[in-house]
């Protein structure tokens, strides 16, 4: 190895150790900052459905709901379905979490924030978003809503965190999810039969604080039953 190559070796080594700092700095402030959240809900969904659908008007008023119910409200922070979340929880006077992540497009802070964390890497975001929450509301998102059901499906499969409720909103959205979940995965073998029941699809939003709210109540009295 000649002194060009073992300079590369030295600069590589010294940019990964300060990587390892940042991400242990994020974990850290995440830690931190979240300590004393409490009961908290996560609500999903996509960047790209603005105030006018009604898609935002259901998570706003869930998230109303759930804020009266004593819960806060997690989202990743960002405009849609994050920042109907975060409004509806502000609307009802409680507490108003995002989680916002850097990002070249999409991603701006919304107004409706309580408390406001920033973060680099979307694993320490991810650990937040399910670390901290009692439950996942999952409305119709893209790429990124995906990737979050299934992170938190594949933590409660594998009993990695405790089972909570998992929300699909939008029947007709989720549809072909769940038949390709039922007639491809579950025919050849590769998920089980019970992990189609790990998550309830609806429409009707009305009921699913107080089913949250069974089902934080039992938690604490030593059950761990799915309200499904």
């Amino acid at each position: 190895m000649d002194n060009l190559e073992k300079q590369y070796v030295i600069d590589a080594l010294a940019e990964d150790s300060w990587r390892m700092f940042r991400i242990m700095g994020e974990f850290v402030q995440g830690f931190e900052e979240m300590a004393d959240v409490g009961k908290a809900v996560t609500i999903f969904g996509s960047a790209r459905m603005d105030e006018a659908t009604e898609t935002y008007g259901k998570a706003r008023e869930l998230a109303a709901d759930l804020a009266r119910s004593g819960y806060a409200i997690i989202t990743g922070g960002g405009p849609g379905i994050m920042e109907a979340g975060n409004q509806g929880a502000i609307e009802a006077e409680g507490r108003s979490i995002g989680l916002n992540v850097d990002l070249p497009h999409e991603q701006q802070p919304n107004a409706f924030q309580t408390d406001s964390l920033k973060f680099k890497y979307f694993f320490v975001r991810k650990v937040m978003l399910v670390k901290y929450s009692t439950a996942f509301v999952v409305f119709p998102g893209g790429f990124g809503t995906i990737d979050e059901l299934f992170e938190a499906l594949t933590l409660i499969q594998t009993r990695k965190i405790k089972p909570f409720p998992v929300y699909l909103i939008g029947v007709e959205f989720w549809r072909g999810l769940l038949q390709w979940l039922q007639g491809t995965l579950l025919r050849m073998g590769t998920i089980g039969e019970g992990d189609l029941h790990l998550f309830k699809v609806v429409d009707d939003v009305s009921t699913i604080a107080d089913e949250i709210d069974d089902y934080y109540r039992s938690e604490h009295h030593g059950g761990f039953n799915l309200p499904w």
